[in-house]
C-alpha cells in the first residue's frame, strides 16, 4: 500500500523540484553556462511577421500574461484547424474508444516520500540499486562497496526501462539506463579516496539487462532471483564497436570504450536495445590547454575548453576523461547505442550515422515501404529535433540481416513553419531537411563524417528551428502521429525569441504547493508538441504540427490542453518522457516540475472526446524525477523509473532528504511496477 509521509518541504530545490545538485550531476548544470546554440538561425516569429494577429498575440506574451490575448485563443481553439486532410478526430482511429478510456481516479499534486498511485491500484520495487544482476555479486554494502562488486550489481539512477519478452510469458527481460550518479548520497562520508569513489561511480553507469518473473496474474513484477544467462551489466569501460561512416574518421575510430550520461532510448522490430548518450559533456576535465583545433567543437556541444575540474573527476583514474591528455576521446561520446539483450557475450555498438548529439533517446518506427525511421531529440535549450530513415528494408525473418539498418541512410533535421494564430491555435507545418546520406552530405562545406560528428553545427547551417529543450520524440501505435516532449526553456522570449512552435515568454509557476501563481520570464513548463507526417508515412519529410498541451497549472491563462475543459485537468509541468498503453493513449512523465509539487506520470487521451484531459496516474518520492514510462503489451502493468529521489543540496548519505524505498536509512534510485487490485488494463 502506499505510504503516506508528513509534507516536506521544498528545501534545496533551485528549478522547481529540481536541486542545484541535480543540475550539476545530471547535465554540468547547463542552464549556467552560455548557450551553446548561437547561431541566430531564423525563427517562426520572423516568418508570420507580417501577420497583425500573431503581432498582437507576441506583443501579449512579451509584455506579461494579461487578462486576454493567449488564454482566449487557446481555450476557444479546435484541436486542429483542418482535421480532413490531417486525419484528426476520434473517427478516424478504430483503436480509441470506450475501451481505452482512461478513468482511473485522479492522484493529487502532493510532497509525499512515497509513489501515491490511484485508488484500486498497488505499487512494488521491482528492482533497485545495488540488487545483484550477475553471479558472484556480493551482498550491497554501502560501507563494504567496490568497483567490481557494483558492476555486477544493479546501476545508480535508473532512466530509460523496456520490457522485452522470453518464450516463457511467464519472464521477461527488463533494460535499463544508468544515467549519472550522486556520490553525495552513494557513500559515507570521509569511507572512500577520490579514486575509488571515480571508479565505483564509472562501475554504477550504462545500462543493466536482468530478467523478471511475474508474482501472480494481476500484474505485478519482480526481478528473478534466479540470475539468468541473460544477464548483464555495461559499464564506463565497456567496449563498444563504433559503426557508420563516422568511424572511418580518426577522432572517433572502431573502437569506444564505455557509455554514461545516458538518457532515454528505443526497442527495434529485431528486439535490440538504443540507449542515448546525452549528458556526456560533464564527465571530462581540461587540466591544461586544449588544441586549438577541437575549441569551436567543444564549445558548440558545452565541453570544457579551459581548465576544469568535473564533479565526478574521473581523469584521476582515467586519463582518457583529461582533454588535455585525449583531446578526441569526447568524439567518442554522445551517440545512439545499440545493445542485443538476448546475446550477453555481443558487443555493443554506437551507431553515428544517426549524428552525435545529447540524444533524449531512439525511437524507432518502420515506414511505409519497410525501412526503419529513427526519431530523436537534442536534449538542451534551443537545440533540435532529428530523423534517421534507413537504405535498406526489415526483413522479419532474418534477424541478423537487420543489425546493419542503422548504418546506412539519410539523417534529417526539423524546420517548423507557423500559419499564425488567426486560426486560434499554435500549428503550422513542417519539412525534414537532409543533413547527410551515408555517402554524400547535403551540408555545403561539411564532409559525412563531419556533419555526423559536429551534427549541431550541420543543423546551424541549414536553419533548423531551435526547440525549447526538445526529449522524448515516439511514434503513437494507433494513430502514427509524432509526440514530443519539449521540457522548458526560461530563455524563451529573451534570448531565445518566441515563435509560434515555442510561443511563451512567459509563464506561471508555484514557489509552494498550493501557494499563488507567480508570473516568471521564459516558458516554464513546456510542451507536448504533436507531428502529423505526410500519409502517415514516416519516410515522408513534410509534415502537419500543433500543440497538443501547452503545459502547467489549468488556471493559468497561458495553458492549453487539446481543447479539453481546463477546470477538469490536472496540473502538469515540464514533460520529459513519453509512452502510449495499447489503446493509443498518452503516458508522460515529468523532470523538475515548478509547480510545487512532485513530479508524476500523466496520462491523456489523443482523440475523441476526451482529448487533452489530463490526469495525474502517480506521483515519485520527495526530489525524484519519474522516468520511463512504460506500459506493458498486456496493458496490466505500468513501470516507472524512480530516479534520484532525495537529491537535495543538503542531502548527505548520512542526512538524506528521501529513504525512498524505506528499505534503508538513505535513497536508493529503483524501478517500480503498478499495477490494479482486480488484474485489469492500467489506467482503464
Amino acid at each position: 500500500m502506499t505510504k503516506f509521509l508528513p509534507l516536506i518541504s521544498q528545501i534545496g530545490t533551485r528549478h522547481g523540484s529540481r536541486s542545484l545538485r541535480t543540475c550539476e550531476y545530471k547535465c554540468a548544470n547547463q542552464c549556467d553556462h552560455p548557450e551553446p546554440n548561437t547561431s541566430g538561425n531564423e525563427h517562426i516569429q520572423t516568418v508570420m511577421r507580417s501577420a497583425f494577429s500573431r503581432r498582437k498575440v507576441l506583443a501579449i506574451g512579451a509584455a506579461g500574461v494579461g487578462a486576454a490575448g493567449v488564454a482566449t485563443l487557446a481555450v476557444n481553439a479546435p484541436a486542429i484547424a483542418d482535421q480532413t486532410s490531417r486525419g484528426s478526430g476520434s473517427d478516424a482511429f478504430p483503436g480509441f474508444g470506450r475501451r481505452g478510456e482512461l478513468t482511473h481516479s485522479v492522484v493529487p499534486p502532493n510532497r509525499q516520500d512515497d509513489i501515491v498511485v490511484p485508488h484500486g491500484y498497488d505499487q512494488a520495487v521491482v528492482i533497485g540499486w545495488g540488487d545483484p544482476v550477475l553471479p558472484g555479486a556480493p551482498k550491497f554494502d554501502p560501507y563494504k562497496q567496490s568497483a567490481e562488486a557494483q558492476a555486477r550489481q544493479f546501476g545508480y539512477n535508473n532512466d530509460y526501462t523496456m520490457i522485452v519478452p522470453l518464450r516463457d510469458d511467464r519472464k521477461a527481460l527488463l533494460v535499463c539506463n544508468h544515467e549519472y550518479t550522486d556520490e553525495n548520497l552513494m557513500f559515507p562520508t570521509g569511507k572512500y579516496s577520490t579514486a575509488e569513489i571515480a571508479k565505483i561511480g564509472m562501475a554504477a553507469h550504462g545500462m543493466a539487462v536482468v530478467q523478471l518473473e511475474r508474482v501472480g496474474s494481476k500484474g505485478q513484477w519482480r526481478r528473478d532471483k534466479q540470475l539468468s544467462r541473460y544477464n548483464r551489466r555495461i559499464t564506463a569501460s565497456t567496449r563498444f564497436e563504433v559503426t557508420g561512416p563516422a568511424a572511418a574518421d580518426a577522432r572517433v575510430g572502431k573502437v569506444a570504450y564505455g557509455t554514461f550520461g545516458n538518457c532515454s532510448g528505443g526497442v527495434t522490430p529485431w528486439g535490440t536495445i538504443l540507449s542515448g548518450e546525452e549528458n556526456f559533456n560533464g564527465y571530462y576535465d581540461v587540466s591544461g590547454t586544449v588544441p586549438a583545433e577541437h575549441v569551436d567543437s567543444y564549445k558548440r556541444y558545452g565541453v570544457p575548453t579551459t581548465v576544469t575540474k568535473s564533479a565526478r573527476q574521473w581523469s584521476v583514474v582515467d586519463p582518457r576523461f583529461d582533454l588535455t591528455k585525449t583531446p578526441t576521446e569526447v568524439y567518442r561520446s554522445g551517440w545512439v547505442v545499440e545493445v542485443d539483450p538476448y546475446d550477453p557475450r555481443s558487443t555493443p555498438k554506437k551507431r553515428t550515422m544517426l549524428g552525435r548529439l545529447k540524444h533524449e533517446g531512439a525511437t524507432v518506427t518502420i515506414t511505409a515501404d519497410g525501412r526503419i525511421a529513427v526519431y530523436t531529440g537534442d536534449d538542451e535549450k534551443g537545440e533540435y529535433l532529428y530523423k534517421f530513415v534507413s537504405a535498406g528494408k526489415y526483413d522479419p525473418k532474418n534477424r541478423k540481416n537487420n543489425f546493419a539498418l542503422l548504418d546506412e541512410g539519410t539523417l534529417y533535421v526539423a524546420k517548423f513553419t507557423g500559419d499564425g494564430t488567426a486560426d486560434g491555435v499554435y500549428d503550422g507545418i513542417g519539412q525534414w531537411i537532409p543533413l547527410t546520406s551515408d555517402k554524400k552530405s547535403y551540408v555545403e562545406g561539411m564532409s559525412v563524417q563531419e556533419v555526423l560528428i559536429n551534427t549541431r553545427v550541420a543543423g546551424d547551417k541549414v536553419g533548423a528551428t531551435r526547440m525549447d529543450r526538445p526529449e522524448d520524440v515516439e511514434r503513437n501505435p494507433v494513430n502514427g502521429r509524432i509526440y514530443a516532449a519539449l521540457t522548458n526553456n526560461d530563455k524563451r522570449g529573451g534570448s531565445f525569441p518566441v515563435d509560434e512552435a515555442n510561443p511563451l515568454a512567459v509563464s506561471h509557476v508555484r514557489e509552494t504547493l498550493g501557494g499563488p501563481l507567480v508570473e516568471k520570464a521564459g516558458n516554464r513548463n513546456g510542451y507536448i508538441l504533436e507531428i502529423t507526417e505526410e500519409g502517415d508515412d514516416a519516410a515522408r519529410t513534410g509534415f502537419f504540427w500543433t500543440l497538443f498541451l501547452v503545459c502547467g497549472d489549468p488556471a493559468a491563462q497561458e495553458t492549453y490542453f487539446g481543447g479539453f475543459d481546463k477546470s477538469k485537468v490536472s496540473p502538469i509541468s515540464c514533460p520529459d518522457n513519453v509512452a502510449f498503453d495499447g489503446s493509443g493513449n498518452l503516458w508522460i512523465s515529468t523532470d523538475g516540475n515548478v509547480l510545487g509539487s512532485n513530479d508524476g506520470i500523466f496520462t491523456v487521451p489523443v482523440a475523441g472526446p476526451n482529448r487533452g484531459q489530463v490526469k495525474q496516474f502517480l506521483s515519485v518520492p520527495f526530489a525524484a524525477e519519474a522516468c520511463g514510462p512504460l506500459v506493458s503489451d498486456d496493458d496490466k502493468t505500468a513501470f516507472v523509473a524512480v530516479q534520484h529521489p532525495g537529491e537535495t543540496d543538503t542531502a548527505t548519505f548520512e542526512n538524506p532528504s528521501s529513504t525512498w524505498p524505506h528499505t534503508d536509512k538513505f535513497p536508493r534510485p529503483a524501478i517500480a511496477c503498478v499495477w490494479r487490485h482486480d488484474g485489469a488494463r492500467v489506467g482503464s
